[in-house]
């Protein structure tokens, strides 16, 4: 669907997180993930005031869902700074200037002192309530065929939890990742095409992997966008985790804030006012006794009750579809999630077992006219109040039109609510790390060692290593290039090492795990080519094999393959054998029959020997039989 954004007035800012490939940013612990837990510890935690003297919604809101956060840690791998109990050590010196080369390849300019502050975040995923944070540079720009775009802050701070299981009541969170030194780079709104977005976010990405101390991999970058449109709200969306799924994220965005705007004007247009959506629950129970309705037949089973509240004319309003498959009622939904399972509500009635005859029975009790909707929730009774609390809450919003709040990428483009949007007030000083000083002689040295861009690195590849642009690209792209240079540093030839990492690898997506595949098993592999104990056609099936056993060597995997290159005399009495057995072919065809022999030949061979020996030993059999 294409909107005129312009007329929509489209705003987007994006705010782009990537782990930097250092130790950890307040102590020296390593920054790795680790599978094996060696002990455990539980915290609560509550809101504190920022220097505003303020409680920020959004952590307000986190209080009241009462978790307890379970925290899984490792001896080797854990310290007691990240259990909160022992104070941050100075930051990390190589994150500080990873952070500043990021700024200066991004047109940002350092600022000279750097002083970190604490950001409330209280939904467990940080041991003690709150990230350290800190602005390194400000005013950097993208430039892009719509317009520049700024970017006013660049921030290096700590990455959260790792989360591992939500259960009732809890959430288990592994220390592994708490504390990786992340960067943080935000831009101003000035994005007004979502095309325009994923070009920006290209542009930072590349400038990040110039470093070449990001981490790689799933979940070391998070790419959050801000949304807006006119007439709508701001809207942050969190987590995208793909470059090409930006702009459908928010020309979907764009087509809720569309719907909520239809839906706020026609509720306006019926006389719907906020004081209208009145807290009283009516219990429905009695009408439900002998349902057919499995989920709440359970819940009357176990003691609890279906309560039921009415919405003035919101009929037909709560089943409108404002993104594809999602509805009001979707989001009515996705609020009362912090205390019930789902909803039931009148536009999607009769359905899961509720019969017409009992949705008839609930409007007779509720006094329902023609346009009024009701809205049921079967749990414990307090429980049920809870949710339809929240419930009441999203209606008394949707007569306004779009509310500011946070919500989760999902991987079809859609998106789902998470909490109220952060205010301000969520800030207070660090008092345990001093402020830094960025001298100019650092900054000196850091803008006379930039590395290059991504762009500059493809066209030194075409230039010097005379290799294919689409080879170039995907290297860069992939994140390979560093492994590309280190193979021709060993003494491979670039068009063989380009075509390895990109052709062959890439071939084996759908066959095998490539993502197992390490860097050392792929160097390996090409060491035992160069020392002539391999063919090149080995590495297929010694990739596959890895893929499916990283634990192995390239070597081990050759050697149980069969795949170890056999000696120039093993070769030929193999090709002397074919040759036998196809000697009637020859001699009617003569050189004619280098193909087919070829053929036979490289069956056997395959992985086995260098594919130019096999061929020049099959030309050499067949013009000495035709002698």
């Amino acid at each position: 669907m294409e909107f005129n954004y312009k007329e929509l007035e489209l705003k987007v800012g994006l705010e782009i997180h990537r782990q930097l490939d250092t130790k950890k940013l307040f102590s020296p612990a390593p920054s790795e993930l680790y599978d094996k837990v060696g002990f455990t510890f539980q915290r609560r935690l509550r809101p504190t005031m920022s220097e505003l003297g303020e409680i920020d919604p959004a952590a307000l809101e986190e209080f009241k869902k009462g978790r307890t956060f379970v925290y899984e840690g490792n001896y080797k791998f854990s310290d007691l700074v990240y259990i909160d109990e022992e104070p941050p050590h100075s930051p990390d010196e190589e994150a500080l200037r990873v952070s500043l080369q990021i700024a200066y390849l991004l047109n940002a300019t350092p600022v000279d002192e750097v002083h970190f502050m604490r950001k409330i975040v209280i939904d467990g995923s940080n041991v003690s309530g709150f990230q350290r944070t800190a602005i390194i540079a400000m005013n950097g720009k993208v430039d892009t065929p719509w317009g520049s775009v700024g970017i006013p802050t660049i921030c290096l701070e700590e990455d959260a939890c790792r989360i591992i299981e939500r259960e009732d009541g809890k959430v288990i969170y592994r220390l592994d990742r708490l504390g990786i030194p992340l960067v943080e780079i935000a831009t101003t709104p000035d994005i007004h095409h979502p095309e325009q977005a994923k070009v920006v976010a290209k542009f930072i990405g590349d400038a990040l992997r110039a470093t070449k101390k990001v981490k790689r991999g799933l979940g070391t970058i998070r790419q959050d966008l801000n949304v807006s449109i006119k007439d709508g709200a701001r809207i942050e969306i969190k987590g995208v985790q793909e470059l090409d799924m930006i702009p459908l994220i928010i020309e979907r965005e764009v087509i809720r804030q569309i719907n909520l705007v239809e839906i706020s004007k026609e509720l306006k247009k019926r006389g719907v006012r906020e004081e209208d959506i009145v807290e009283e629950f009516y219990d429905v129970t009695d009408i439900f006794e002998n349902t057919k309705s499995k989920i709440i037949a359970r819940i009357i089973k176990q003691g609890g009750k279906v309560l039921a509240i009415k919405l003035p004319k919101f009929r037909g309003l709560i089943g409108m579809e404002i993104q594809p498959g999602r509805r009001l009622g979707t989001e009515m939904a996705d609020r009362a999630k912090k205390y019930v399972k789902g909803i039931f509500h009148i536009d999607e009635l009769p359905n899961y077992g509720i019969t017409q005859g009992e949705v008839h029975a609930v409007i007779e009790r509720l006094k329902l006219g023609d346009e009024d909707a009701f809205v049921l929730v079967a749990a414990e009774e307090e429980t049920a109040k809870k949710a339809l609390r929240e419930v009441l809450q999203r209606a008394r919003e949707a007569i306004e039109g779009v509310p500011e709040e946070t919500r989760r990428a999902l991987p079809d483009g859609n998106t789902q609510y998470m909490r109220p949007l952060p205010g301000k007030a969520r800030m207070y000083p660090e008092t345990d790390i001093p402020p830094i000083l960025i001298t100019d002689e650092m900054k000196e040295e850091i803008l006379a060692n930039l590395p290059e861009y991504p762009q500059q690195r493809i066209e030194r590849y075409i230039r010097e290593y005379k290799i294919d642009k689409s080879l170039a690209e995907t290297l860069v792209n992939d994140e390979r290039d560093e492994l590309f240079e280190e193979l021709i540093t060993m003494g491979v030839k670039p068009s063989l090492a380009a075509s390895i990492l990109v052709v062959v690898l890439k071939g084996l997506k759908k066959e095998a795990p490539i993502e197992n595949i390490t860097d050392e098993h792929i160097k390996e592999a090409f060491e035992l080519l160069l020392q002539n104990k391999i063919a090149k056609e080995a590495f297929e099936e010694i990739f596959i094999e890895l893929a499916n056993h990283p634990e192995k060597s390239a070597l081990q995997v050759a050697e149980e393959k069969g795949l170890t290159l056999l000696s120039e005399e093993e070769v030929e009495k193999i090709i002397n054998e074919i040759i036998q057995q196809n000697t009637d072919a020859i001699r009617a065809k003569g050189m004619g029959a280098m193909g087919m022999i070829m053929g036979r030949a490289m069956a056997k061979l395959r992985g086995k020997a260098d594919g130019r020996l096999v061929s020049s030993l099959v030309r050499k059999k067949i013009q000495e039989f035709d002698r």
